[in-house]
């Protein structure tokens, strides 16, 4: 399979995760990409920064505790993301919303603020993207791997709806004779350093329980502390302990050489990373893997990190000074 047409005429697109937690990450990453374009892969591109801002009852994937996004926050968020000439995407994929949630201020707030054509969200309910696309015709958007398509014909007819990008299944990762049955592959986004285990069976399961945890906490706001209802652990033999480092054995870990030797010939070039409540170390070094050349990679990480420093991103504790005797 030639390759040198795709590699040159395709961008690499990356979809970076976090709106919040990763936010000062995100914009520092840019910056660097900026300011010294020789430590990058060629022709890389970030397609969106994607994620919500605490609490979103509509967002899933992911759960996000003890913290609330102000209206100054949010504002900021994504009018500094959208001057960079990069869309803000919404992770509105909670899979078991209900009629009744679709007027919650914040979300509605949340989407007006980034009504102005440019941004995009994830959707995985049937109910909430209705809802959405009435209300906010504006935005682009995409189909969520939260619906867990796994059959070529489904992902087909999924494709060939009004979405800009569709995330394939990570179990589909790699499976060329599936992949090359895709018949709109410019449509398509992969899932490439997922942290679950392969084919794992709780993965449905675990989405419903973060929506409904979420519901949860929401309810506990306004409950007083001797009313409030528990929200149940859920543990993660996979995703709570994995990194770059130790999925790369996995069969559904896409590595930079089958991006460019694989995907990219197919005409696949939409990237997702994920990572919304990772450790910032953790990403960095997943940014870095994907992104960096090699040779520059590890100078590249120390003058982020010493940035990160200087923002007070990371805070690093120094000795203090004391007396003696």
């Amino acid at each position: 399979m030639d390759t040198s047409e795709n590699k040159t005429t395709l961008p690499v697109r990356y979809h970076l995760p976090g709106l919040r937690f990763n936010y000062p990450l995100n914009m520092f990453w840019l910056g660097l990409m900026e300011q010294h374009p020789e430590y990058f892969r060629e022709n890389i591109e970030i397609g969106s920064f994607f994620g919500c801002f605490p609490m979103s009852l509509w967002n899933g994937g992911r759960l996000i505790v003890h913290d609330q996004c102000d209206s100054t926050f949010v504002e900021n968020v994504v009018k500094s993301i959208n001057a960079k000439g990069i869309p803000v995407r919404y992770t509105f994929n909670n899979t078991i919303i209900t009629e009744n949630e679709l007027d919650d201020p914040f979300c509605n707030y949340c989407m007006d603020v980034a009504n102005n054509g440019m941004n995009e969200v994830m959707v995985a309910s049937p109910i909430l993207e209705q809802y959405l696309r009435e209300k906010y015709p504006n935005f682009k958007y995409n189909s969520s791997t939260c619906k867990e398509i796994k059959d070529v014909a489904t992902l087909n007819a999924e494709i060939e709806k009004d979405y800009k990008y569709v995330v394939l299944d990570y179990n589909l990762n790699n499976k060329w004779d599936v992949i090359d049955q895709i018949e709109r592959k410019d449509k398509l986004e992969v899932l490439v350093n997922t942290l679950c285990n392969p084919d794992c069976k709780r993965r449905g399961d675990h989405y419903k329980h973060i929506a409904k945890s979420q519901r949860t906490l929401l309810l506990n706001r306004k409950l007083p502390p001797d009313k409030q209802v528990k929200i149940e652990p859920w543990y993660c033999e996979a995703g709570d302990h994995n990194c770059i480092h130790t999925i790369q054995h996995f069969p559904t870990f896409i590595s930079v050489d089958q991006i460019y030797n694989e995907y990219m010939p197919r005409g696949i070039n939409n990237f997702k990373i994920e990572g919304r409540t990772a450790y910032i170390f953790s990403l960095i070094d997943t940014y870095s893997y994907y992104m960096l050349k090699p040779e520059c990679a590890g100078y590249a990480r120390l003058l982020l990190l010493r940035n990160l420093e200087s923002a007070k991103i990371i805070n690093v504790n120094k000795p203090r000074p004391s007396v003696w005797p």
